[in-house]
């Protein structure tokens, strides 16, 4: 008998080697190398799901030829899950959801599962994790009760895959792909090759019955995605779960998305009775906000199409050390070094002696460049000990001349800031004019942070220009 062939391959990024290493050269993480059984890949098994699903051999055809048509989506009746979809569940698409343990992703497809089922859609949930009875309890909290709903507690992808074809449901969700199995892969549950052939096996599943499925994938202890990176190109769409285990809110990202926009981002509470949506998130984000204190700031941001006013907070201190401290949180850190050396070498501000903090406040992960400004205006109401004015926006990005640049969709960012009240907006000067400003809110344009600091800190500036409606 032919001794049989075995490979290491590091669970971490699906490297693979002829021998054992401490050290991956792929991730260069540690001890993450197991042995595998190499297995050998049959001309049945390597045939495309495509010429199944089209019962004959494909051909090329012309770009010209093909015919357009409008994917039907599924809306289900959580408007923030549909935003971050891109409009709704797509028939036949393979969605992958991860993040960390205890976030809520169960809770919230076994809600979404829910929604379906009251819309006469059959839905089929499927617990590698945990029995029939520990899903049932989990219902009974969240007030799941519906017949079209189906829960079956199974490992064995290719029963998984019978049970699929006699139901035909419209919705499948694997809880998780870690802990699937196909029989014939000789490695563990969770491996880089089990969870490679268990998403290609759900992925063909998928499209050639048109059935939307939903995988959910553990992450590792930095953040991404368990097993091989070739899993979220596999999928159509990667959803991230994110949010501070010490905060109520969740946020839903979408990171890879083939029917939407990647810069979506739905929020979410989580309550006793599982998660609600948080329909109009800057009143959450802004309601503790204290008034007349130094080092804050609120600024619009743009989270994909949506408008998120958040505040920002800067705590600058003299340092007790030989290096002072900077540290950022929901912030890049590399970002507040770069603003604040602009504000040494542009305002002459003596920072290199403090500590420097600065937070977005309600656990929000800002990334986009309109909030530079902000970030200056509030690191220089920290260092002065002079607060902002309560009423005040700050838009605009920072370049390293000291110059403020214009920023995009700076309409809708204010349309936002006036319906909650806000009575003036410190922006690009270059971005005045070509829009309409709505009533009731005072719009300052300046060229520099200098100008910025005057008109936030130290009264008017005779560099900004200023209209009113």
């Amino acid at each position: 008998m032919a001794k049989r062939k075995t490979k290491y391959v590091c669970q971490d990024c699906g490297y693979e080697s002829t021998k054992w290493m401490g050290k991956c050269p792929g991730c260069q993480n540690w001890n993450t190398m197991v042995e595998e059984f190499e297995e050998k890949q049959t001309a049945a098994n390597s045939r495309s799901f495509v010429t199944s699903a089209r019962g004959g051999v494909s051909k090329p055809e012309p770009i010209t030829k093909i015919e357009r048509k409008q994917e039907a989506r599924i809306s289900t009746n959580m408007k923030e899950l549909n935003r971050v979809l891109g409009g709704g569940i797509v028939p036949g698409s393979l969605v992958l959801v991860g993040g960390d343990p205890g976030i809520g992703k169960s809770t919230l497809l076994l809600q979404v599962s829910s929604q379906m089922a009251k819309q006469e859609e059959r839905v089929l949930y499927i617990s590698g994790e945990e029995s029939v009875k520990q899903t049932k309890l989990r219902a009974d909290r969240l007030g799941v009760a519906e017949d079209n709903l189906f829960v079956l507690a199974e490992t064995d992808v290719e029963y998984i895959e019978k049970v699929i074809e006699e139901m035909n449901p419209t919705l499948v969700i694997i809880d998780s792909i870690q802990t699937v199995y196909l029989d014939g892969v000789t490695s563990a549950p969770g491996s880089v090759s089990q969870v490679r052939e268990c998403t290609a096996a759900f992925m063909k599943i998928a499209k050639t019955k048109g059935i939307a499925i939903f995988l959910v994938g553990h992450v590792t202890k930095q953040g991404a995605i368990a097993g091989p990176r070739l899993l979220e190109h596999m999928v159509d769409s990667v959803l991230y779960f994110e949010g501070e285990r010490h905060h109520t809110f969740r946020i839903l990202r979408a990171v890879k998305n083939r029917f939407g926009s990647t810069n979506e981002m739905g929020i979410f509470e989580m309550k006793e009775e599982g998660l609600t949506e948080v329909l109009n998130p800057s009143e959450i984000f802004l309601q503790e906000r204290t008034a007349g204190s130094a080092g804050s700031t609120v600024v619009p941001s743009m989270e994909g199409t949506r408008t998120v006013l958040v505040e920002i907070q800067s705590l600058i201190s003299p340092t007790s050390f030989g290096n002072p401290r900077r540290m950022a949180t929901g912030l890049d850190h590399n970002r507040i070094s770069l603003l604040m050396a602009v504000l040494e070498k542009r305002v002459g501000m003596l920072l290199q002696n403090h500590d420097a903090y600065v937070k977005v406040a309600g656990g929000v992960r800002l990334d986009e460049p309109a909030i530079d400004l902000a970030v200056t205006v509030a690191i220089a109401s920290s260092f002065r000990d002079v607060p902002t004015r309560p009423a005040d926006v700050v838009i605009g990005e920072v370049g390293l001349t000291g110059e403020v640049r214009r920023v995009a969709r700076l309409e809708q960012r204010i349309i936002e800031a006036a319906k909650l009240g806000f009575e003036r907006a410190i922006i690009p000067k270059k971005n005045i004019g070509g829009w309409t400003v709505p009533d009731g809110i005072e719009i300052i344009g300046v060229n520099t942070v200098n100008e910025a600091l005057e008109q936030c800190l130290g009264g008017a500036s005779s560099g900004g220009s200023t209209f009113k409606l």
